[in-house]
């Protein structure tokens, strides 16, 4: 039987105040749980106001929605903040569809979401 894995791009940098995770690939079954590793270790770390460079992103499914809404309940919890970048209209769509773009502030670019 053959499986496919997808790689997961993960890239964090430092803007001032806030910590960007830049992520590229498919947030997926497959991928979710590298995801949701790393950004817990940055939470425990002191990380708490996160912006999620999702423009590399080309496909979100129900997984990868479950493991941005355990970040952000995580990092309200510390009284963080948690900002998406989603630039490409199919991923935002997902965000549309399920009523998320009501719970999570999300941007165009990721100066829109660093000014914010």
């Amino acid at each position: 039987m053959y499986a496919e894995t997808n790689d997961l791009g993960l890239a964090v940098t430092t803007h001032v105040h806030r910590t960007v995770v830049t992520v590229s690939g498919e947030i997926d079954l497959a991928t979710q749980g590298q995801l949701r590793a790393r950004l817990n270790e940055l939470v425990v770390a002191g990380h708490v106001d996160l912006v999620l460079d999702l423009s590399g992103v080309t496909f979100v499914d129900s997984t990868g929605l479950g493991a941005l809404i355990g970040t952000r309940r995580r990092v309200h919890a510390f009284h963080g903040s948690l900002a998406l970048v989603i630039p490409d209209d199919s991923v935002k769509k997902v965000f549309t569809i399920t009523g998320l773009e009501k719970v999570f502030a999300i941007h165009d670019t990721l100066d829109a979401a660093l000014a914010e």
